[in-house]
């Protein structure tokens, strides 16, 4: 895996720039600039902390399209939740989210 190009996909997906992904993972922008600068696969520690700004954990970084990747504590509460929701309700928060999104 490309692991600097799954950090693009996921930035752009959220339509941050690198500054962004810095400021929200709490690392120096300057420590982002170089990984892509010098090609270099970022520390697990930075991994990490990409990964916690985008709420996901480690091993969904790294998921396969295929596998199902072990879940955050947040996202797995979430689905606990969503179990419970009428069809009504899911339509409801679907679009609060998507609407959300668009900010």
């Amino acid at each position: 895996m490309d692991i600097l190009r799954r950090i693009t996909e996921l930035r752009e997906a959220r339509g941050w720039s690198d500054y962004r992904l810095a400021k929200e993972a709490g690392i120096p922008q300057s420590t982002l600039s170089n990984l892509y600068k010098r090609a270099n696969s970022p520390t697990v520690s930075t991994l990490d902390a990409i990964c916690a700004a985008f709420g996901i954990s480690l091993s969904q970084f790294f998921a396969e399209s295929d596998e199902i990747p072990a879940l955050t504590d947040d996202q797995r509460q979430l689905l606990d939740k969503w179990v419970l929701l009428s069809p009504r309700q899911k339509e409801k928060v679907i679009a609060y989210i998507l609407g959300g999104l668009e900010l």
